[in-house]
């Protein structure tokens, strides 16, 4: 079965950019574009044989490092390569945090985005610094929630009522209280407002 590439840009010219890129390091590799989060959320969920995946932070219905959280938890073994606009040595450290095995600005040189193609499908990583060890299971924690449970906290996020969020993901109300409930439990938190400051604190309600 043929390997894929999926594209998450919400710029056309730069997928196209990005896969010439990924061209020359897999030539057979299948190109899966997306535009926004959640048409890249259901390609990741429906690909078979996804070798990476290349992510920029903004785009349409991403939320500071939601994007990430949500594509490693549709697949955890695919590694997520960052190619975004966010400035500063944080942004490329709260990238790893969330899942990323690497980070590169997108006005980098063709050639750097091809050596760091190369080195993600070959699962080189620079290490992230050390953080406070609480910080650091926080995290995990929310990289690990499942990619349901990652949609209703963003739409907690976004001030959504259970109604508002049960209708957007199509889902019951009842199933909205579940998954509150599994991801405070998660969270080691006793409310939602609790689970909102907690995922503020990691960056989520930050636009990158």
């Amino acid at each position: 079965m043929t390997e894929s590439v999926l594209i998450a840009d919400d710029h056309p010219l730069f997928r196209q950019a990005l896969a010439l890129a990924v061209g020359r390091v897999l030539p057979e590799a299948r190109i899966i574009e997306a535009g926004t989060l959640a048409a890249a959320a259901r390609a990741a969920s429906d690909a078979a044989v996804l070798r990476l995946i290349l992510l920029d932070l903004k785009m349409p219905g991403a939320v500071g490092y939601s994007g990430i959280a949500l594509l490693h938890a549709e697949q955890p073994d695919v590694p997520i390569l960052v190619v975004s606009s966010a400035e500063g040595a944080a942004a490329a450290e709260e990238a790893r945090a969330f899942g990323a095995i690497g980070f590169l600005p997108k006005d980098s040189a063709l050639e750097a985005i091809e050596a760091a193609i190369s080195g993600a499908l070959h699962g080189r990583s620079r290490v992230p610094p050390r953080e406070d060890n609480d910080v650091a299971n926080v995290r995990n924690t929310v990289a690990d929630l499942t990619p349901m449970q990652l949609k209703v906290l963003l739409a907690v996020l976004d001030g959504q009522l259970n109604k508002q969020i049960a209708y957007s993901l199509h889902i019951s109300e009842a199933t909205v209280k579940a998954h509150m409930t599994a991801i405070m439990r998660k969270l080691d938190v006793s409310n939602r407002t609790q689970a909102a400051l907690v995922a503020r604190s990691l960056g989520l309600d930050l636009r990158h």
